[in-house]
């Protein structure tokens, strides 16, 4: 397993960005859950790692200090801070832990599918929420049904505790599948956003997506791909101007 030491900069920074999804979560999880109060750690990703930051709060409470120190393109750094002692929740039969009731709900489906994309086959995520998920669980349902499990442990008025089993090794996003990368091309020039986005289309496996952010509509580059691409992809407008254009790229399952 890479250590902290094999990944510092000069700064003693954690440049996470040379470890797959799985393991960057792996080790910054362990790294929160051994940090001393009023002690911090910093970490560069590729993308802007919220869910991170909702699932340290799901399972250590409120002591989350969370500061952006750079943000956009493929340097996310971020400063967190853990700013009272907590003992977190007992996490022996389930994988990772996600309490809706600390988070805003229109960021819902991306932190619980982000995370369940990283799951392995065979692991538990375990959902609280003060209300039925009525949405989420039409995602699990349409998209992977017979490859998931849904368990209501609790189903009371105001406290509502879910389990779900990951049967396949499949990965989800927003509506099926995994959003692995998202980025912000407007600092660059325009020669090194093109780049920038076709690496992102090359790292991603189908079943995946990129989210980026542009000052313009991108559309000359959907026509580009839609002209070149050997591999069959969904482009979506999530924002569409006048000074942010934000496009989800999904790479399709053939």
């Amino acid at each position: 397993m890479t250590t902290q030491e094999e990944i510092k900069n000069i700064d003693g920074e954690l440049d996470v960005r040379v470890l797959v999804p799985i393991k960057r979560h792996e080790l910054l999880i362990q790294l929160f859950k051994d940090l001393p109060a009023g002690q911090h750690f910093i970490f560069i990703n590729d993308h802007d790692p919220i869910p991170l930051y909702y699932e340290f709060r799901s399972i250590y409470g409120d002591v989350v200090g969370w500061e952006y120190l750079n943000k956009g393109g493929r340097d996310w750094k971020v400063k967190v801070t853990r700013t009272e002692d907590s003992s977190g929740i007992d996490m022996s039969e389930v994988s990772t832990l996600i309490d809706l009731r600390k988070i805003d709900e229109k960021d819902w489906k991306q932190v619980v599918f982000h995370r369940y994309g990283m799951m392995e086959k065979d692991t538990t995520m375990e959902l609280i929420a003060a209300s039925d998920p009525v949405e989420i669980h039409g995602v699990f349902v349409n998209k992977y049904e017979g490859k998931h499990s849904w368990i209501y442990k609790e189903k009371e008025p105001g406290n509502i505790r879910i389990h779900i089993t990951k049967k396949d090794k499949s990965g989800l996003g927003d509506d099926g599948y995994s959003v692995v990368n998202d980025f912000d091309i407007r600092p660059y020039e325009p020669a090194l956003r093109h780049e920038m986005f076709y690496k992102a289309f090359a790292d991603i496996k189908p079943g995946e997506a990129f989210q980026f952010t542009n000052d313009h509509d991108p559309k000359p580059l959907y026509y580009q791909m839609e002209a070149e691409s050997k591999e069959p992809f969904r482009w979506e407008y999530i924002e569409q101007g006048p000074e942010v254009w934000k496009v989800r790229v999904i790479k399709v399952k053939k």
